[in-house]
């Protein structure tokens, strides 16, 4: 019987208007364009503003302008994940309301959360549906309104996010292309570097808990680069090792992209060079879950049917993973 994988078939992004420069953070926190750049690799990043918008709001545009590009109609969808962790509200599921908005109906969708690896650890979940025969057309959504969670006083995380969306047509496919392999990994004794420490069951919202700004991003930023700097690329390594690929092989890395240091690091152990990286983060900084997704939107065209992809993140929790397909289109 042939073998049924799960093939990208789709992808488009959305990323709101507003535009933060380094110069305009530099207005408000003690930085650079220069300090951020060196540091970071990231120029601009942009911003929903507007009362009332969530992260569903990027969410929707991405999956419309998905479903009207792949001349997929609403109702042939028979699931949506949306990777988030910044959603509208604890319930309903971001995914819900997407759903509800670009009009797929009465389909299971929820939200998945695995911070800066959500997108992958989605993707996967997807695709076993798809081999499990279980369901023909699922969409996988990245998006993360980031600026509602970031401390603007903070100039050590405040520079490094940014908010937007990415979708995936994920379609049953029996050439042998789509997700060949995948590694997904997780370490909770790294949950206190990177935390949203209030607004949980644990720490439900308080006057105390808001007065000192437990609600934003909390990063100890050396713990956390020296362990992304080794995860990402050490299952990236793994992964090409598993499959026997070379560097020559690889027609892109994609990289989740929370800083240009570590994406490099990973490129090196891969034996990449740097015209095999797909590089979004100097336009868009840190958009969490819809990094890789907008990569692929990016850098779309570039593109070849038969392509080997090897898609690599690290978030917090600690989670860390990494995928390798071949592009279907």
């Amino acid at each position: 019987m042939t073998k049924i994988t799960a093939a990208i078939t789709g992808v488009q992004g959305y990323v709101p208007e507003d535009i933060l420069t380094n110069d305009d953070l530099a207005k408000f926190v003690d930085t650079t364009d220069e300090w951020i750049m060196s540091r970071t690799g990231i120029k601009t990043r942009h911003i929903l503003r507007g009362e009332g918008k969530g992260t569903s709001v990027m969410a929707i545009e991405a999956v419309k302008g998905l479903l009207a590009k792949t001349n997929t109609k609403p109702e042939e969808i028979d699931l949506l994940i949306c990777a988030t962790i910044s959603p509208d509200h604890f319930f309903p599921a971001t995914a819900n309301i997407i759903c509800e908005a670009v009009g797929i109906p009465h389909v299971g969708s929820y939200d998945l959360a695995a911070a800066c690896s959500g997108f992958l650890n989605a993707l996967v979940t997807g695709a076993m549906f798809i081999e499990a025969g279980r369901y023909k057309k699922v969409v996988v959504v990245g998006a993360d309104k980031m600026s509602s969670i970031v401390d603007y006083t903070d100039r050590t995380t405040c520079v490094l996010f940014g908010d937007g969306a990415g979708a995936v047509l994920l379609e049953a496919n029996t050439e042998g292309l789509g997700v060949q392999d995948f590694i997904l990994k997780s370490d909770g004794s790294g949950a206190n570097h990177l935390i949203q420490k209030a607004g949980g069951s644990a720490y439900p919202p308080t006057h105390e808990t808001i007065d000192q700004r437990q609600h934003y991003i909390h990063q100890e930023g050396q713990a956390v680069f020296k362990f992304a700097v080794t995860r990402m690329a050490d299952v990236s390594a793994e992964i090409m090792e598993r499959n026997n690929l070379t560097g020559e092989d690889v027609a892109f890395l994609v990289p989740h992209q929370a800083n240009k240091r570590i994406i490099d690091a990973t490129a090196n152990r891969m034996g990449i060079g740097p015209d095999k990286v797909m590089l979004t983060i100097q336009k868009y900084g840190n958009t969490t879950a819809a990094t890789i997704p907008l990569c692929l939107w990016e850098y779309e065209s570039q593109l070849k049917k038969g392509d080997n992809l090897v898609l690599a993140a690290f978030g917090g929790g600690f989670t860390w993973g990494s995928i390798y397909l071949k592009w279907a289109y």
